[in-house]
């Protein structure tokens, strides 16, 4: 149904289901994204996530009996995660030929050298996403990354978390990223550590994660205390009522900046949407972990 979705939901979550800490096996990872292409919530679901060195086991699992029905089109889209920076771009272009490439995320320290090797081997239609350590994206260096970028076709990828508290930039740290691209106009991605909708501590490691719901939110804004106070927001239901005063306007904005984010559990950012009453409260995805 394609009214099942809000606007400002749609594509934004991309299946990285093989990755940490979901790591579901290939061979269930692509019948899953298939059933999640065909469900009524398919509107939400982006590309299917696939680091350079498992494009071989991917092709084959495409291939294999299990790979269920061909509900998203005649090629898996697939979205090519390259952590090994513009060396892996050539080899994993040509690994991928049997998938539709619906993006590329390059993990990289050298930004320019990145952009060169993206203009030159990947096909303009092609979206990219440059990610630069955490450690590059602070003071100047990150006013310097976002020049960068803002200067070409790419958008920027940020990470929200990862497997170690570390990992997770707190308030302040994401608030200048989000508030230096909306003050130039940069998209961006996001990845790790945003499957819940609202700002939290999570039970079992004490870990801080932030929420997808306060990332749409402080993606407008362009001042990053003002960010930053979006971004620890606790409530769900006054984040909830912050969405639903959204003008079509601000949705375009929002989602204009912050595209997209990888994700290992589709159903998870469903159900605290539906539990917020943001997306209808139709069955969700079974997900074994």
């Amino acid at each position: 149904m394609s009214s099942a979705i809000p606007a400002l939901f749609r594509a934004l979550f991309d299946d990285a289901a093989v990755f940490p800490p979901g790591n579901l096996p290939i061979a269930e990872a692509v019948p899953a994204h298939r059933a999640h292409r065909a469900a009524w919530y398919a509107e939400a679901v982006g590309p299917f996530l696939c680091g350079a060195g498992r494009l071989g086991e991917l092709a084959s699992a495409v291939d294999g009996p299990a790979a269920g029905p061909m509900t998203d089109g005649p090629v898996l889209r697939v979205g090519l995660v390259l952590p090994g920076g513009s060396a892996e771009l050539a080899p994993a272009l040509a690994a991928a030929a049997p998938f539709e490439v619906a993006g590329v995320e390059l993990a990289t320290r050298d930004a320019a050298g990145a952009v060169a090797e993206l203009g030159r081997l990947l096909a303009p239609e092609v979206p990219a996403a440059v990610e630069l350590p955490r450690e590059l994206l602070r003071g100047e260096g990150l006013e310097a990354a976002l020049d960068l970028l803002a200067d070409t076709p790419y958008r920027a990828k940020f990470r929200t978390g990862g497997l170690a508290a570390e990992a997770f930039p707190d308030e302040e740290e994401l608030a200048a990223f989000l508030a230096g691209c909306a003050r130039r106009g940069l998209a961006y991605k996001c990845t790790a550590g945003l499957h819940n909708a609202v700002r939290h501590t999570d039970a079992t490691t004490g870990f801080e994660h932030h929420g997808f719901l306060n990332v749409l939110l402080a993606a407008q804004e362009t001042d990053p205390k003002a960010a930053a106070e979006v971004l620890a927001e606790r409530d769900g239901e006054v984040l909830a009522q912050s969405v639903r005063t959204l003008t079509d306007r601000q949705i375009t904005v929002i989602r204009d900046s912050f595209t997209a984010f990888g994700t290992c559990s589709i159903a998870e950012p469903l159900a605290d949407l539906a539990a917020l009453g943001l997306v209808p409260a139709h069955p969700l995805p079974q997900e074994d972990r």
